[in-house]
C-alpha cells in the first residue's frame, strides 16, 4: 500500500519528516523519469505533484512515442537521432503501453513532402534513429497507398511513405514509470502544491507545500530541488530569488475522437492540412482520433484546464474533410476531445509549429535545477542529463557519490514478461488463466494487454468482487480496476480514474456515462468521503465530460 490513496495522508506526514537527496516538483513524465533514474542510482527521492500524476501535458499529447520525422525538415538532426533511439528503448521497457504503429505519409502534388524528399528523408530517419530492419521505411505506389487507406484523398496522390511510429497511452506510461520508482523506494504524492522554497544561506533546502485536498501545509526538505513542472516551470521559477532570462512559450494542441462507424479509418496517417501543417489520424479501439492543432496559449489563461474551442474543432474537421473527402463528419459526430499545453522554450518571431521541441537544463544561483521543454519520447534521456548534473552537484557539496544511469534496460512496472517478443504469448496465457478467476478469456486478455504483468492483481480483485454486496452493482472487472487504481496507483478522484488511469473519458465516453454513478459510490465507500466531497467530485466529473464534448466559443 506504499502507493495507495487510502494512506495518502500518512505518506505526506512521513515525507515531511525525511531529508531527501532530491525533491522533484512535477509528477508528469519528466518528473517521474527523473525520480526513477535517481532512485536507481541510490538517491533518496520525493516527488510532489499539484494535480494528479500526468494531469498536465503528460495525459494530453498525441499519444505517440515518435521519433520526430518532421524535425528533419528543421535540420534538428541531433534531436531526431536521440529521440529516435529513445523510442526503441521506451518500447522495450514497456511493451504493454507502447505498440508499433505503421504510419502512412501520403504524398500529394504540391504537398509538404515530395516523393524524392520523402524517400530520402525516411532513409536518413532510419539511419539516425537506428530503426530495426523489419521496421525500416517503405515507399508505396498510389494503388498500394489507397489499398491501405481507401479514404485518403485520390486527387493529386503520387504515392506514400510508410514507416513505424509507436502508439502509447501517455498517462499509463507515466504511471508505470512512477510505480517502478515507488517499487525502488521513491516517494510520490499527488495534489500537493510546492508553494515556496526554503533556504539555508541562500541555497535551496527544500519546499513548503500545501495539500490541495486538506489545505494543510508541510515542509519537505531536500539537498537538491528539481523543477520539472512542465507548463508551470516559469511559475515555479518565479518563487525563487534567482532565475535566468529564458522563458517558456506555451502552445495548445487539441485532438478529436470520432467513432469508426462515422470515420472508418483503417490506417494511421500523418497528413497535410489545408494551411500546410501536418496532422495525425490514428485508429484506436474502434475510434479514430485526429490532431493536433498548434496555437499560442497565453500565460494569462488557465494552464491547468485548457479547453477545445469552436475554432479548434472546426480546424480539425476541415483538415479531415481535406484529406478524407468521402468522410462526412460533422461536429455532432465528435464523441470526445482533449486539449493540452506544450511547454516550449521561447524563440523570438517563430510560429507555434516552428518552435523547437528541444529541452534545456537551467541552474539557478540558489541551487535549484530546472528542466524545460522536451518531448515525451525523450523523457528517459532528459532524466539522465538532469540526474547527472544533480549527482555532480551533490558530490561537490556533500562528497556523496552515486552510480551512473541504470534505466536503459530497466523494465517498467507491468512489463515483467520477458520483453516485447513475448508479449503476445503472455496475453494468450493470461486469457486462459483468467477463466480460473471467473472471468472470460476475452476479459483476461484485455486486462493483460492494458496492465501487463500487474493483471494478476486485477484477476484476484475481480474474483473477490463476485457475490459482493455493493451499493451500486458493477461488473467485477470494473470493480477490480477501481480498487487497483486506489490501492496501487494513488487515485484520489473519479476524474483521475476515468481520464488518467483508464482513458475512458477520451476513448469510451459512453461507458463513463454508464459507470460513473457506480464508480463514485464505490470510491466514496473505499476512501470514506463525506457527502460534500462526493458532490464536489461528482460535479468535477460532470464538468470534464461536458468540456470533452462541448467547445467554448
Amino acid at each position: 500500500m506504499s502507493f495507495s490513496s487510502v494512506n495518502r495522508n500518512e505518506k505526506l506526514k512521513q515525507m515531511s519528516s525525511e531529508i531527501y537527496d532530491l525533491v522533484v516538483i512535477g509528477g508528469g513524465i519528466t518528473g517521474a523519469g527523473i525520480a526513477l533514474d535517481a532512485v536507481t542510482r541510490g538517491m533518496k527521492v520525493a516527488v510532489v505533484e499539484m494535480q494528479d500524476f500526468a494531469g498536465g501535458t503528460s495525459s494530453r499529447s498525441t499519444k505517440l512515442v515518435h521519433g520526430g520525422l518532421r524535425y528533419l525538415k528543421q535540420f534538428e538532426v541531433k534531436m531526431v537521432a536521440e529521440v529516435g533511439k529513445e523510442r526503441a528503448i521506451v518500447y522495450e521497457n514497456a511493451p504493454h503501453v507502447t505498440t508499433p504503429e505503421w504510419m502512412m505519409l501520403p504524398i500529394h502534388k504540391g504537398g509538404t513532402f515530395g516523393k524524392f524528399s520523402t524517400s530520402v528523408g525516411l532513409r536518413v530517419y532510419d539511419y539516425l534513429a537506428g530503426v530495426k530492419r523489419q521496421e525500416r521505411r517503405k515507399m508505396l505506389s498510389v494503388s498500394e497507398a489507397t489499398k491501405r487507406e481507401p479514404l485518403v484523398k485520390k486527387d493529386g496522390l503520387k504515392g506514400a511513405g510508410y514507416y513505424v511510429e509507436y502508439r502509447t497511452d501517455d498517462a499509463r506510461l507515466t504511471l508505470e514509470i512512477i510505480k517502478k520508482a515507488v517499487e525502488k523506494g521513491a516517494d510520490f504524492i499527488n495534489y500537493v502544491k510546492a508553494d515556496r522554497f526554503t533556504y539555508d544561506k541562500k541555497k535551496v533546502s527544500g519546499i513548503e507545500a500545501v495539500d490541495q485536498i486538506s489545505g494543510e501545509s508541510y515542509t519537505i526538505l531536500g539537498r537538491k530541488v528539481i523543477n520539472a513542472a512542465g507548463p508551470w516551470v516559469d511559475q515555479v521559477r518565479n518563487k525563487d530569488y534567482s532565475k535566468n532570462n529564458k522563458q517558456l512559450q506555451l502552445t495548445k494542441g487539441v485532438h478529436l475522437v470520432i467513432d469508426q462507424s462515422v470515420f472508418p479509418l483503417k490506417q494511421a496517417l500523418y497528413f497535410d492540412t489545408p494551411d500546410g501543417r501536418m496532422m495525425f489520424a490514428i485508429p484506436r479501439d474502434g475510434k479514430a482520433y485526429v490532431g493536433t492543432t498548434d496555437t499560442f496559449y497565453g500565460t494569462e489563461k488557465d494552464t491547468a484546464n485548457p479547453k477545445m474551442t469552436e475554432e479548434d474543432r472546426q480546424y480539425i474537421l476541415d483538415s479531415i474533410r481535406y484529406m478524407f473527402p468521402d468522410v462526412k463528419v460533422t461536429e455532432k459526430e465528435v464523441e470526445s476531445s482533449w486539449a493540452g499545453v506544450r511547454p516550449l522554450i521561447f524563440e523570438e518571431g517563430k510560429d507555434p509549429s516552428e518552435i523547437s521541441r528541444k529541452d534545456e537544463i537551467w541552474e539557478h544561483d540558489s541551487g535549484i535545477i530546472t528542466i524545460a521543454g522536451g518531448k515525451l519520447t525523450g523523457y528517459r534521456k532528459m532524466a539522465e542529463h538532469v540526474v547527472d548534473l544533480a549527482a555532480k552537484r551533490l558530490k561537490e557539496e556533500t562528497k556523496q557519490s552515486f552510480d551512473s544511469c541504470k534505466t536503459v534496460k530497466l523494465t517498467l512496472s507491468g512489463a515483467d514478461f520477458g520483453g516485447s517478443a513475448n508479449f503476445k504469448t503472455f496475453i494468450e496465457q493470461k486469457g486462459r488463466e483468467a477463466v480460473q478467476f471467473g472471468l472470460t478469456e476475452t476479459e483476461g486478455k484485455k486486462l493483460a494487454a492494458f496492465y501487463g504483468s500487474n493483471a494478476d492483481k486485477l484477476f484476484t480483485l475481480a474474483h473477490a468482487a463476485k457475490g459482493m454486496d455493493l451499493e451500486a452493482p458493477m461488473n467485477p472487472v470494473l470493480y477490480a480496476e477501481v480498487v487497483y487504481a486506489i490501492q496501487e496507483e494513488m487515485t484520489v478522484k473519479p476524474v483521475d480514474f476515468f481520464i488518467r488511469r483508464t482513458g475512458r473519458l477520451f476513448f469510451d465516453i459512453n461507458s463513463v456515462q454508464r459507470e460513473k454513478e457506480a464508480v463514485l459510490k464505490l470510491m466514496k465507500k473505499l476512501l470514506n468521503w463525506d457527502e460534500e466531497t462526493y458532490r464536489a467530485y461528482q460535479e468535477e466529473l460532470e464538468n470534464e465530460i461536458h468540456d470533452a464534448v462541448i467547445p467554448v466559443s
